[in-house]
C-alpha cells in the first residue's frame, strides 16, 4: 500500500463553477485532454459533430447542451491525481452545486470575457467565501470580442468581493487575439485556433526579449510591456498563502474551446492548489492523514446505468483509506456495511477500485440505504455538517396519469428525491404529494426522467405556495395548537418532520408573530 501522506499530497480535488454558457464543461474536457483521459474533445453544442461533452451523460443534458448533475472525473497529470467535480451552471440546480462545494478543496470559476460576472457566479462565490475556499478565475472566450481585461479585473474584485492577481495576460482579443503571456512562468504562448491540438509556446527570458516583437508585432509587444508594468504597479506580487486562505484569486485568460491558456492554468494549479484539507465534523475536526477511514455522501445519482435501476452514492473520502470488501459503520442507521463494487469515475465510464484515498470520490451502489449527508466511518460516531436542503421556492402537485404504473412512479419519485434535486411534501389535509424545487427546469427534468428511466408518466398541477418551512417547538401544546389552526397547510417531509406550507409572505410573518413558541426553519439542517 502506498504511503498515505504521499498519496494525500498528490491529490487535487476541485470544482469548476460558472454561469451557464461561460464554457465550464468545455474547460473540463480540455483539462481531461491534457490528462490523457480523453483523446478527442466533444464539441458541446455542435450538432455537426455528434460527440457530446464527456461529462454530460444524462440524456436530457445531451439534448439541451446543459449540465444538470454534478459529474465526477479523475485523471493523472504530471504525478498528481486530479479530481474534477463538474457542476451544473444553471441556477435551477444551484443546490446540487452548493453541496458539491462541501466536497472540494478549491474551485476554478469560469467567466465569459464578454459578459463578465453574472448573478449565479456571485451566489456561488458567497458559498466559497463562507468556507474560505481558495479560488482561481479563468476568463474564457478571449478569441471573441469582449471587454478590456483591466475592466474585467475591476469587475471581478467588486462583484466577487475578492482581491485578484493576473498570472497570465492576453495579447489583444477577438479577431486580433494573438496569445497569452504567462506571468507566472515567463513564457509566451501564440494563439492558433484549433479545437483538438495544443498551441506552441515559446520560452522567453523576460518581457523585454526582442523576440516578442518579431512574433506579435512592435505595437502589441509594446502594449504587452506597458500592461505588465501596470499590473506589477497596481497588484501586489502573487502571495500563495493569501490564495490558500481564500483572500486572493489568481486570474488566467484563454479560450477553452480552442484549448488555449488551459495548460497555463493547469500547470500553475497543480503547484499552488491545496491538497485535501481537514474536514469539520460536528464533533471534531477530521485530518486527512488519520489512519481510520471517514467519508460522507454529498450526492446521490439515480440511473448511472439505464439498464439497471441502480443509484450511486458519491462519497468524499475525508481521512484514511477506503478498502473494497471491508466493513464500514453507517452512522445514521447504526449498521455495518460492506461494499463489493466501489467505483471510480471518468464521467460515465466507471471502474471498480480497491483503495480510495482522502480527496478522492468513490461511488457506492445504493439500494436505498443512503441519504445526502450520511457519514461512513470505521466505528466512530461522527457527523459531517454543511449539506443543507434549502427551502424550495416553487411548488407543484404531482399527479399520476397512469394508475397501472403507480409502483414505478412512487419508486421513481423516491429515488429522484434521494438525489436531493427536489423535495417531497405530503399534505396532511388532502394527502396529495407536493414537489418543491428551486427552479422551473427541475420540474421538466423530473417529468422527463420519470418517463424515460422509470416508465412512469405524471402531470403537474399548480399549487399556490410561497415557502415551505420546517417547524419545531419545545412546547408540545403550542405545536399541536399551531397544527390544528393551520391544518390545511401542514405537510410532512420524507423524514416525517412537520412542514408548514405558507401561501404568502404575509401569512408567514403573521404566523411567526401569533405563535412565538414555534421555531421556523428555512433549511432542513437544524
Amino acid at each position: 500500500m502506498a504511503n498515505l501522506t504521499d498519496e494525500i499530497k498528490k491529490r487535487r480535488t476541485f470544482a469548476i463553477i460558472s454561469h451557464p454558457d461561460a464554457g465550464k464543461t468545455t474547460l473540463t474536457e480540455k483539462l481531461l485532454l491534457f490528462g490523457g483521459a480523453i483523446h478527442v474533445a466533444g464539441a458541446v453544442k455542435s450538432n455537426k459533430i455528434k460527440k457530446t461533452a464527456t461529462s454530460d451523460w444524462m440524456e436530457i443534458e445531451k439534448q439541451r447542451g446543459i449540465s444538470v448533475a454534478t459529474s465526477v472525473m479523475g485523471f493523472e497529470y504530471e504525478g498528481f491525481k486530479i479530481n474534477i467535480l463538474d457542476t451544473p451552471g444553471h441556477q435551477d440546480f444551484a443546490e446540487d452545486t452548493f453541496r458539491t462545494l462541501t466536497a472540494v478543496d478549491s474551485v476554478i470559476i469560469v467567466i465569459d470575457a464578454a459578459k463578465g460576472v453574472e448573478q449565479q457566479t456571485r451566489r456561488l462565490m458567497e458559498v466559497c467565501r463562507m468556507r474560505n475556499t481558495p479560488v482561481i478565475i479563468f476568463v474564457n472566450k478571449m478569441d471573441r470580442e469582449g471587454r478590456d481585461p483591466f475592466d474585467i479585473l475591476d469587475e471581478l474584485e467588486n462583484e466577487l468581493k475578492i482581491k485578484v492577481r493576473p498570472l497570465s495576460w492576453p495579447i489583444n482579443m477577438g479577431a486580433k487575439f494573438k496569445g497569452v503571456y504567462n506571468i507566472y512562468e515567463h513564457d509566451l504562448s501564440l494563439f492558433k485556433p484549433d479545437k483538438q491540438h495544443v498551441t506552441e509556446r515559446m520560452e522567453i527570458k523576460d518581457i523585454n526579449d526582442p523576440h516578442i516583437d518579431e512574433v506579435v508585432g512592435k505595437d502589441d509587444a509594446q502594449k504587452l510591456r506597458d500592461d505588465i508594468e501596470l499590473i506589477d504597479g497596481v497588484y501586489p506580487p502573487f502571495d500563495e498563502l493569501d490564495y490558500l486562505d481564500g483572500h486572493l484569486a489568481p486570474v488566467f485568460f484563454g479560450s477553452a474551446l480552442n484549448t488555449f491558456g488551459v495548460k497555463e492554468l493547469l500547470d500553475c494549479f497543480i503547484h499552488i492548489a491545496p491538497s485535501p484539507q481537514p474536514t469539520q465534523a460536528v464533533e471534531r475536526v477530521v485530518e486527512p492523514g488519520e489512519e481510520k477511514f471517514t467519508g460522507f455522501v454529498f450526492k446521490i445519482q439515480a440511473n448511472m446505468d439505464p439498464n439497471h435501476r441502480s443509484c450511486i452514492a458519491f462519497v468524499k473520502v475525508c481521512s484514511g483509506v477506503f478498502h473494497r470488501n471491508q466493513y464500514y459503520y453507517h452512522v445514521r442507521s447504526d449498521k455495518q456495511m460492506r461494499f463489493t463494487a466501489p467505483t471510480a469515475f471518468m464521467a460515465q465510464k466507471k471502474e471498480i477500485i480497491d483503495e480510495v484515498y482522502p480527496g478522492d470520490v468513490v461511488g457506492l451502489p445504493d439500494n436505498g440505504v443512503f441519504k445526502i449527508g450520511d457519514t461512513l466511518t470505521e466505528g466512530e460516531k461522527i457527523h459531517f455538517k454543511g449539506l443543507p436542503s434549502f427551502s424550495p421556492e416553487m411548488f407543484k402537485y404531482i399527479e399520476n396519469t397512469d394508475p397501472m404504473k403507480t409502483k414505478q412512479l412512487n419508486k421513481g419519485i423516491e429515488q429522484l428525491m434521494d438525489e436531493g434535486v427536489a423535495q417531497l411534501f405530503v399534505n396532511q389535509f388532502n394527502n396529495r404529494k407536493i414537489i418543491g424545487t428551486v427552479g422551473q427546469l427541475q420540474f421538466e427534468v423530473i417529468q422527463y426522467r420519470l418517463l424515460h428511466e422509470y416508465g412512469a408518466s405524471c402531470r403537474w398541477e399548480p399549487v399556490h405556495l410561497y415557502k415551505a418551512c420546517w417547524i419545531e417547538s419545545d412546547d408540545d401544546e403550542a405545536l399541536e395548537a399551531f397544527k390544528r389552526r393551520k391544518h390545511q397547510f401542514m405537510a410532512l417531509d420524507r423524514e416525517g418532520r412537520d412542514v408548514f406550507l405558507a401561501d404568502s409572505s404575509y401569512v408567514l410573518s403573521i404566523a411567526q408573530q401569533d405563535f412565538p413558541k414555534i421555531k421556523f426553519h428555512f433549511t432542513s439542517e437544524f
